[in-house]
Order: C-alpha cells, then structure tokens, then sequence
C-alpha cells in the first residue's frame, strides 16, 4: 500500500483507515509508534496498557513492556515450543 503524504494544518501526515482497520484500531485508540533510523520504518502497533492494580508501579509496567517489545520475537518462539 502506498500513501502520498500531506499536509493537515502545520502537520505532515497520511491517511490509512484500511490498514488501521487491519490491525483493529478504532477512532480514540492508543497507539505506540516506535522509529527506526537504520531501516527508515515506522512501526505502529495498538497499546497495550493497562491500568495498574494498587502497590504496582508505573515504573515496572513500562520496563516490562520495553523488555517484552524488544524479546517480542523470542517469546513468541517460546511459546510455539
């Protein structure tokens, strides 16, 4: 799929309904966008937090969720086995 980028207000963006629509997003859904200089990829992915239960710190939630982004393709191998 390609897109032209465009200008909205002082802003540069794309449209991409379809593609967001692929993945399950909706109109007032988080995202997480993370970009990657050496590729030139953007990736975007639906959030995944959640809201914490009491003596849980914001602080663990997102080391967990940065350890388990950047093991993502090894967990899943995990749990294949």
């Amino acid at each position: 799929m390609e897109r032209k980028v465009t200008k909205f207000g002082n802003s540069l963006g794309i449209t991409m309904t379809n593609a967001l629509k692929q993945i399950g997003l909706d109109q007032g859904d988080i995202v997480s966008i993370d970009v990657c200089q050496d590729t030139k990829e953007i990736i975007i992915k639906k959030s995944t937090k959640v809201a914490l239960s009491e003596g849980v710190s914001a602080d663990f939630t997102d080391t967990l969720t940065e350890v388990m982004e950047k093991y993502d393709h090894t967990l899943r191998g995990l749990k294949d086995r």
